[in-house]
């Protein structure tokens, strides 16, 4: 039912199932998991559970009511029937259900669903479905552009009235990174990016998300070339952001690993690009602006950039200029007698500068380069 419905109708592929019992939906789902040996995952206190393997995933779903005590707490859930199952899901399209175990089934359509995806409408199903769960207006742009649809004009009332209530405030971080996730991991989610900034969707979850220049830019270069990475877009909708701005973002959504290090990455290496487009940089010089930064971050500021000459030293220093490491380790300069400790690091950090500076090229160069410091005494 709901969303593999929708797909099928629209010839477009289904990724994974979802059943609604009307019963005790995790008391099956255990049930199959031990007679097919998968693996499984129960949400006792939804009534939920899903059942995978490798990459088929089934979800099962006691038909349930569910009732908002608060706007943007998560429901509280009582067993129901299929009518009331399908009347608390977030947009009409998804509330298509087909009933097993019959010989030529009819969709159930008790919501308009499928008018719906005849006109292309995002649709919701009651006036307080937004204040409800605030975590559906997110939803709400991303199956509009991932479907090519239109949001109904009274739905988008409704989003905007939301907002202008602050309903996204009292969404915690992590609810909001779910479905910032969500948005990426889409085919094109600069444009749901886009439409939710130009919406007042994400302005509304942070006042600095409002510059579209960074997704625009990532959307023209992507037109030609492989497909950013899902964080590339992550960086440009933050690339034009101030360092503590950032840091608030990072807060705001609750990031960390990877996601907070793009952000902060990204920011700051916006902040030096004017000395990236230096006219004279020799290549030690890039990797030391550069060499501290993530992949991740480097490679999406080298897609948003709008100077060409960053964008290539950049790709120069992903390509070619990280790779570069001296011929010689430090077991080789000990043999050499470089004395240990620090001065052994120093020394392969010169050496490496050389290299990639071109003025050594072989390991012969590299011990006469090595030979000439500890006999000068040179300060490494």
């Amino acid at each position: 039912m709901g969303g593999p419905i929708r797909d099928v109708l629209l010839d477009a592929p289904v990724k994974d199932l979802d059943f609604v019992l009307e019963g005790d939906a995790p008391r099956l789902a255990r049930q199959m998991a031990a007679d097919l040996g998968w693996e499984l995952l129960v949400h006792q206190r939804f009534g939920t559970a899903t059942v995978t393997h490798n990459a088929c995933s089934v979800d099962l779903v006691t038909a349930r009511r569910e009732a908002y005590q608060a706007p943007g707490a998560l429901p509280k859930v009582d067993a129901g029937d299929l009518s009331e199952d399908l009347a608390r899901r977030d947009f009409s399209i998804n509330t298509l259900a087909l009933p097993m175990f019959q010989a030529q089934p009819e969709v159930i359509d008790e919501q308009g669903g499928i008018a719906d995806l005849e006109k292309g409408l995002i649709r919701t199903l009651h006036p307080r479905s937004f204040i409800d769960d605030p975590t559906r207006i997110l939803r709400a742009v991303r199956y509009e552009q991932r479907l090519g649809f239109t949001l109904d004009s009274t739905t988008e009332g409704q989003l905007q009235q939301a907002l202008g209530q602050g309903c996204l405030d009292s969404v915690s971080g992590d609810r909001l990174r779910h479905e910032l996730e969500r948005i990426l991991e889409e085919k094109l989610p600069g444009r749901a990016l886009a439409r939710a900034i130009s919406l007042g969707i994400l302005p509304a979850i942070h006042p600095s998300l409002t510059d579209q220049t960074g997704l625009a830019r990532l959307e023209t270069k992507s037109g030609n070339e492989n497909a950013p990475e899902p964080l590339a877009y992550l960086a440009a909708l933050v690339y034009h952001l101030s360092p503590g701005d950032a840091e608030s973002v990072v807060q705001r959504f609750n990031l960390s690993g990877q996601w907070a290090e793009v952000v902060r990455d990204t920011v700051a290496l916006r902040e030096l690009e004017s000395q990236l487009s230096a006219v004279e940089l020799r290549p030690s010089q890039i990797v030391g602006l550069v060499g501290t930064f993530a992949e991740a971050a480097v490679a999406s500021v080298a897609y948003i950039c709008d100077s060409k000459l960053v964008s290539h030293r950049l790709g120069q220093y992903l390509g070619q200029l990280r790779q570069v490491v001296p011929a010689l380790d430090g077991n080789a300069l000990l043999a050499m007698g470089a004395p240990p400790g620090p001065t052994i690091g120093k020394i392969l950090a010169k050496l490496r500068e050389a290299k990639l500076d071109g003025l050594v090229e072989s390991e012969e160069d590299e011990r006469k380069l090595v030979g000439t410091m500890l006999a000068g005494g040179v300060d490494v």
